[in-house]
């Protein structure tokens, strides 16, 4: 029966082991190298890689970057799609039409969506300008000012995800069951205690899934930064994985990207553990 249940398991566990932890293996091992140039074997250094990646000026800002990104995506994109979904849950006119206009953004592909975005933040002819020009005032540089510009990313990501965690936020709300609202009703208790007191606490398990992903999502980001700011102007909107993506395919230097990596994977596993151990625990009240 053993045997059984470990051949059920083996597709799973070999595609798990080739595409996870294989290349994770890989990169911390290709860390601990410097990269053989002109046809030479690489040169086992050790640890040499993450000292340069501590005394890395830009690395820190890419890293300041992303933390300003995550901070500005992920509480915004959440309460944003929570206020969605308790207005499409309401009983409302054309309330299919709505949900299907909040999640119509989602699925474009990135790239798509950061085309549009693109021509809204054009300089002479974007949307934004156009209106601002329209209340008589001048136009902003929004991609190409690095005071603004990781400032526009993070708008174009915050109407991206929003309506894609709105669908989980829909789907708990509906599934709360509607005897507690009458007990509510009939203890004459308000709609924003209501809220407080049970629903926001039942949703608390949708909540803690939607900011896993949501912060995953905010490590991965490379494909709107290619097609909007390359990382520039000077770094302004570079994070981390975009970071690596030069190292490895710009700079050639693929041994310090996956240095940066494995940084990365630390770091998500620390946040993975810390759910685990106490939030997982705390949010299902065991």
């Amino acid at each position: 029966m053993q045997i059984y249940g470990a051949l059920l398991l083996l597709p799973a566990a070999l595609l798990l082991a080739t595409f996870a932890y294989l290349p994770t293996v890989a990169t911390l091992v290709n860390s601990l190298f410097l990269p053989g140039f002109r046809g030479e074997p690489a040169e086992f250094v050790g640890l040499e890689n993450y000292r340069l990646l501590i005394e890395d000026r830009t690395f820190w800002r890419v890293a300041r970057n992303n933390l300003i990104y995550a901070l500005g995506t992920i509480p915004t994109s959440i309460a944003l799609a929570l206020g969605m979904a308790l207005f499409v849950n309401a009983r409302l006119p054309g309330r299919g039409f709505v949900r299907m206009a909040y999640f119509t953004p989602t699925i474009l592909p990135m790239i798509a969506a950061a085309n549009i975005w693109m021509f809204f933040y054009a300089p002479q002819i974007g949307l934004f300008n156009k209106i601002l020009g329209a209340f008589g005032m001048s136009g902003v540089n929004w991609l190409g000012d690095p005071g603004v510009a990781l400032g526009s990313v993070i708008v174009m990501t915050v109407w991206k995800e929003a309506g894609f965690f709105m669908i989980f936020y829909l789907a708990a709300l509906q599934s709360i069951p509607p005897e507690l609202k009458e007990a509510s009703d009939l203890e004459g208790s308000s709609r924003w205690s209501f809220f407080w007191r049970v629903t926001f606490p039942l949703l608390m398990p949708t909540t803690l899934f939607v900011l896993i992903n949501a912060l995953i999502n905010a490590v991965r980001v490379v494909d709107h930064l290619f097609i909007l700011t390359k990382g520039g102007p000077n770094n302004a909107t570079n994070l981390l994985l975009y970071y690596v993506y030069e190292n490895a395919f710009s700079f050639f230097d693929r041994t310090y990207a996956a240095t940066i990596t494995v940084v990365i994977l630390l770091v998500l596993a620390v946040v993975a553990t810390v759910k685990f151990t106490i939030l997982d625990r705390r949010t299902h009240y065991q």
